[in-house]
This record gives structure tokens, sequence and C-alpha cells, in this order.
């Protein structure tokens, strides 16, 4: 028997690639699963999500928001709790990526990064904190970018570095309740989320970077981020960075 069977998770952006992942291995693990999607562009990935994890005998929900609206991460969380009874799990997936020089930067784009990345990540802590169950679990992909010294991510690996902060303070505020507050970190990862951003030969330098010379994939990061939601509890306040050697402190 899992030792997360009969909780209640929710993860945003859990409707495709790593937070489909997320959600499907909760699923399989018995946990039940709120999974928010963005906007009708994702609501078949979601649906297709919610049928795996049902297929495994879970109860699941998908539940659309903008998340850079705090109003939406409340009612994600309410969704969650009036479907399932409370919430046990709380993991965020959601970021954007942008690669773009300081000077060529603008203002909306700017603001659009700090608010996907920095400002949902904060009212998503907030709302796990009141909302978890005791001995509860959270947990905010980040980016290994936060332990590299390069140039054109200002605005993405700026927008996730707060995060940290946040979560630091998270972990010591919820720690009298039993819930553990982390971050993980993947290496550059083999999904459409990469490859935009990147032309062939960075693509190839990244790889040459890590063990095995390949990126990241889905299938390293789901296991951890499940594990700290369960045996790994005692974890607490810290951003893990899994990138087979890419970046390190």
């Amino acid at each position: 028997m899992s030792t997360l069977e009969g909780k209640s998770a929710v993860v945003a952006a859990g409707a495709k690639n790593l937070g489909g992942l997320i959600s499907t291995t909760l699923g399989e693990r018995g946990v039940n699963v709120a999974v928010h999607y963005n906007s009708a562009a994702t609501e078949a990935d979601a649906d297709k999500t919610v049928a795996q994890i049902q297929e495994a005998g879970a109860k699941a929900i998908k539940v659309q928001g903008d998340l850079t609206v705090p109003a939406s991460i409340e009612a994600l969380f309410d969704a969650a709790v009036n479907a399932f009874g409370g919430v046990d799990i709380a993991i965020n997936t959601v970021g954007k990526v942008l690669r773009k020089p300081i000077v060529e930067t603008t203002e909306a784009e700017y603001d659009s990064m700090f608010d996907i990345n920095s400002k949902a990540a904060y009212f998503f802590l907030r709302e796990a904190g009141k909302r978890l169950n005791d001995g509860g679990s959270v947990t905010t992909i980040v980016t290994s970018l936060l332990a590299a010294f390069t140039d054109g991510y200002s605005t993405y690996a700026g927008a996730k570095s707060p995060v940290e902060h946040f979560t630091r303070a998270a972990a010591k505020e919820f720690a009298e309740r039993g819930i553990n507050v982390n971050n993980v970190g993947p290496g550059p990862m083999d999904t459409p989320f990469f490859y935009g951003q990147e032309t062939p030969e960075r693509v190839a330098f990244h790889k040459s970077q890590a063990m095995g010379n390949r990126l990241t994939d889905i299938t390293d990061i789901a296991p951890l981020v499940v594990f700290l939601a369960g045996d790994g509890h005692w974890i607490t306040g810290q951003t893990i960075f899994a990138n087979g050697g890419y970046t390190t402190r």
C-alpha cells in the first residue's frame, strides 16, 4: 500500500508534460488529484490526464484558471476541497521560459514573466498554507538556472529566484503544522517548453553538460516530487537540483 494512498492533491499546470506525469504518478499511488490547466488549449490534455487517474482507481477533477490571479488559486483549492474533502499535497509546476537579452526585453515581457513565475508561486504557497491538512506537503518546480552563470535568461531565472526565499519562509511558517515545503530545479527538460528558446547548437551544449549527454526527462523529476510528498517528508526548506550534474552550488 502506498504511503500516499487516500490523500488528495492539487497539481498546478497538471494537465501535460511534467505536470501531467506528476498527476498520473500520484493517481497510480492512490492520490485523488485536482488537475489544473490554464486555458482551453490544454483542456483536452486535462481530460486525458483525469481519465488516466480515474482508470488507476483514484478520483480526479479538472479545474481551469489563470493562476496569476490569486482568486483563481483560491478557486482551485476550493474545487479540490469540495471534491475530495480536503487537500494534503500541493504541487506547482507553472512556469514560462523566455530567452532574451536584457537590452531587448520589454516591460510587458518582464511583467508577464514575474506574474507567472513569481507572483503565481507566492500566492499558491499562501493558499496552500491556508488550506492544506496538517502533515501536508508543498513543492514548486523552479529551474537549475538558479545555479548558473549565463546570459539570456534574466527574467526566467530572475523570476524563479524569489521562490527560494518564499519557500524558506513558508517552510518555517508551516512547520508547526507538519507541512514540508520544497523546490525542485530540473535541468533543461526535453519538452516543448525548452526547445522554442534554443538553437540546435545550444541544445547540443546543454546536453553535453549533464550525465549521459542528455537533457533532463520528465521521468527524472516526477518520482522526486512524489517522494517529497511521502517518504521524503522530513526534507523541507530546500531547493533540490535534479539535473544530472548540469549545475550545482
